[in-house]
């Protein structure tokens, strides 16, 4: 009787320990995909004062075409000089996936060109661009991201002639 009481104990116990963990972990999964929900809000709205909210002072920012940005003043210096190039900005996640330390989205981005871009003058051409993003977070804050914009699609919605 004792064996059987002493083995119910253990397996319950065992059983609230990993039940916990599990619950700890599905939290910081949808807090790491909030943040990154913001990150991508502050691209659209350009409220880069709400930045030292969502990234790490040492943030780090790496882009496939070798732009990089570090900090939080990188992070509000290229958001603030992209929007004025693209005051309408917008980007609309269609995908996201997180784990452990890793959001990955793939996302849709429009903007119309009133500012020069890339070495193209003003256009006023609205285009949409798909990108996806890896981004790590560390204590609730994006301490890194990857970026991969499809900017040749962009160059060539903006530079052809229709």
């Amino acid at each position: 009787m004792k064996k059987s009481v002493l083995l119910l104990l253990l397996l319950t116990v065992t059983t609230l320990f990993y039940s916990c963990g599990s619950d700890t972990q599905h939290m910081d999964l949808e807090a790491n995909r909030e943040v990154v929900k913001k990150y991508h809000e502050v691209w659209s709205n350009g409220q880069v004062k709400d930045l030292d909210k969502i990234l790490t002072t040492d943030f780090i920012c790496h882009f496939v075409d070798g732009i990089e940005w570090i900090g939080i003043e990188g992070a509000s210096s290229s958001i603030t000089s992209h929007r004025k190039s693209f005051p309408d900005w917008n980007e609309e996640i269609v995908d996201m996936i997180s784990e452990g330390d890793k959001v990955v989205t793939r996302f849709r981005s429009t903007g119309t060109q009133l500012g020069s871009f890339n070495g193209i003058d003003p256009t006023g051409k609205k285009a949409t661009i798909y990108e996806t993003a890896i981004y790590r977070v560390t204590n609730g804050k994006i301490a890194e991201q990857w970026g991969f914009p499809d900017v040749l699609s962009l160059n060539h919605q903006l530079e052809s002639k229709n």
